[in-house]
């Protein structure tokens, strides 16, 4: 197991969102070991606004410790205003290797669950077979990108593997949760060539599948057909949830029209 960098305090915990699928969330980490190099939109903000100084730093996670106390403030205040809050936008609540995060988020969520306040939760990570004893009202989410170990080395060194993740969120599933991947941020043929539907079928037991481009990546626009690829990926993942039954979403700018 790891141990985090340190340990620092923030003023606010629980926040809306701007995320075209969320409604508020909650970051009780900094920085995030799984390093992935797509290149990551917090790794890219933190460094923009001196957070840290480094991809190196940004590795090291600082655990907020009045993460508990924050929300003992916050839930009155703001449970009428939120829907659901989800783990996490900025990092990663389920770390790899990191036990003490992890407990931190499952004492997040019990508290956020007491006040009937429902959880979405989104991991590289492992999901805690924990969770399973949670409110039957969370969701509980994976990322899978590719199904290639050594791409996932590669661009996502630190994470947990990609059987690790489905074995986790299977686990969930069968105990009756609702379940959903993020097939996001999908690589062009450039960077990893490779059949969707491979992906598909693998997570095809899940409840919903979020579908979105690479951003902020030269490599991308570098691939001089990756309007049509990415238009024509979009179709391949809602034809197929379509004729599964499984709800999906597209990230807005995956399609061009």
């Amino acid at each position: 197991m790891n141990t985090v960098k340190g340990y620092i305090e923030r003023k606010s915990m629980l926040y809306k969102t701007g995320v075209e699928y969320g409604d508020y969330t909650m970051n009780h980490v900094l920085g995030c070991s799984h390093g992935c190099k797509y290149p990551c939109y917090a790794f890219l903000m933190a460094k923009r606004f001196g957070k840290v100084l480094s991809y190196e730093g940004w590795l090291e996670p600082f655990l907020v410790t009045n993460t508990l106390d924050l929300l003992d403030k916050e839930i009155p205040r703001l449970k009428s205003k939120i829907k659901s809050v989800q783990l996490c936008f900025t990092t990663d609540p389920f770390m790899y290797g990191y036990d003490e995060i992890k407990e931190m988020s499952l004492a997040a969520i019990k508290k956020l669950n007491d006040a009937n306040i429902k959880c979405t939760v989104l991991t590289k990570g492992v999901l805690p077979i924990e969770l399973s004893t949670f409110s039957k009202e969370n969701e509980y989410g994976i990322t899978l990108i590719s199904l290639d170990e050594e791409y996932r080395k590669k661009i996502e060194p630190g994470s947990a593997t990609y059987q690790d993740r489905l074995s986790s969120l299977q686990k969930l599933h069968d105990s009756g949760y609702k379940t959903w991947v993020s097939v996001e941020p999908y690589p062009t043929p450039n960077l990893m060539a490779q059949d969707i539907y491979s992906i598909l079928e693998t997570i095809s037991f899940t409840d919903k599948i979020i579908f979105g481009r690479t951003n902020y990546s030269k490599e991308i626009t570098a691939y001089s057909d990756h309007k049509v690829f990415y238009n024509e990926e979009a179709q391949k993942v809602i034809d197929f949830c379509q004729n599964r039954g499984i709800k999906y979403h597209i990230k807005k700018g995956t399609m061009d029209k």
